[in-house]
């Protein structure tokens, strides 16, 4: 999750395209882990979301709006300008992977991912919190208490919650690139697969 800062816009379409102002737009707010890091363009989670929804002809765009080594102060700090900027109808948070890895106060990762919620449900979208875990190794209460706070905040907060993003994944090696934290390309396929349950009964029938 850690990595080079930098907007990753793959796969999806920027919020001056018209697709966007056409289609109600779906907004992926992550870290690397959707900003693919290490992965060639248009083959992270987010672009084949994309082709998805072509394939279901769901009248959605998605814009891909996450930076890699994003933590949640991050987030907060950039959420209002990319809901004016998107006016998105869904907004999928993926955050808080970075702060766990640098062991950040829990209270603080808690108040920017409220202020991300609020933000989004104050700007009309519909939220889909992607819960996520620490290794063992960062000590049992932290990580316990971390991979808590997510379903917390969706109960407090009624959204949607995909209870855990990398389901499926996290334990099998080979799915994962030579830095052991990033997933590689074989694994997107089935982060989608864990996103798109709880995203799909969000998403409103085309419209005929």
């Amino acid at each position: 999750m850690l990595g080079a800062a930098a907007i990753a816009l793959a796969g999806g379409a920027t919020a001056a395209d018209p697709a966007v102002r056409s289609k109600p737009a779906i907004l992926v707010y992550g870290d690397s882990l959707s900003a693919e890091y290490g992965l060639a363009r248009g083959t992270g989670w987010a672009a084949l979301l994309e082709q998805r929804l072509r394939q279901q002809a769901a009248d959605y765009s998605v814009v891909n709006a996450s930076i890699s080594g994003e933590t949640t102060a991050g987030g907060a700090s950039r959420i209002a300008a990319e809901l004016a900027r998107v006016r998105p109808a869904v907004v999928i948070i993926e955050l808080g992977g970075n702060d766990g890895l640098r062991g950040l106060a829990l209270t603080a990762t808690r108040a920017n991912l409220e202020t991300m919620i609020t933000a989004a449900k104050a700007a009309g979208a519909r939220v889909v919190l992607c819960g996520m875990q620490l290794p063992p190794n960062y000590g049992r209460d932290y990580t316990q208490q971390f991979r808590e706070l997510y379903g917390a905040l969706a109960r407090a907060h009624g959204v949607a919650l995909v209870p855990f993003f990398l389901d499926g994944i996290a334990e099998r090696r080979e799915l994962f690139q030579p830095d052991g934290i990033h997933p590689g390309t074989d694994a997107q396929p089935r982060i989608l697969d864990n996103v798109w349950p709880v995203l799909a009964p969000l998403l409103k029938p085309r419209r005929r």
